[in-house]
């Protein structure tokens, strides 16, 4: 079976059949760059809409932290970043798949061991106070934005400017060996 594409003008009219072509030509290389720019991450699954992002508020002087500290301040064993500001830990709901790429590779604990972990550190006085849940990646901006010692984490596509992205060993989530990826989505090659 034999497909094709006629595009049925009126055959008197030549001139309008030359412009809707030389329209359709101006505009392929485009079309095609777009769909070419879309291509890379579809195949293998990079980038930044694959990773988890670690944020911070812009005030912070923090750039860089190595992934042992950063998991000291998860675990609630940091509790003051080194201008004194006492560090507040926000993390998104129990069933964003971000929580769960930080619960493996920072935690390395389930949902009921970190519970168990903050009551008892609470409890004890081993840790301040245990993180803030809230609903969304845009409550967890707004959270970091305003409070100047607040660290949390969001998708790497919803980091907007208002916040500042905190280098995790040296790499942003963009980067080839960074950490903090969904499970099966590697860093680019």
């Amino acid at each position: 079976m034999v497909y094709s594409f006629s595009l049925r003008l009126p055959s008197r009219d030549t001139e309008m059949r030359r412009t809707l072509l030389l329209v359709i030509f101006a505009l392929l290389p485009v079309l095609l760059a777009g769909m070419l720019a879309l291509w890379p991450p579809l195949m293998n699954g990079a980038g930044s809409d694959q990773s988890v992002a670690i944020i911070v508020n812009p005030s912070n002087p923090v750039e860089n932290c190595s992934f042992e500290d950063l998991r000291k301040i998860f675990m609630g064993e940091k509790s003051h970043w080194p201008n004194g500001r006492r560090i507040t830990l926000v993390m998104l709901d129990p069933a964003q798949p971000e929580r769960k790429v930080v619960l493996r590779e920072i935690y390395n604990m389930s949902e009921k061991d970190l519970n168990n972990h903050f009551i008892q550190g609470v409890f004890t006085g081993g840790v301040l106070a245990p993180p803030k849940t809230l609903a969304s990646a845009a409550d967890v901006r707004k959270f970091v934005f305003n409070v100047p010692g607040a660290i949390g984490y969001v998708k790497g596509t919803d980091v907007d400017p208002p916040v500042k992205i905190l280098r995790i060993d040296g790499r942003l989530p963009d980067d080839k060996d960074y950490r903090l990826r969904l499970q099966g989505h590697p860093g680019k090659p």
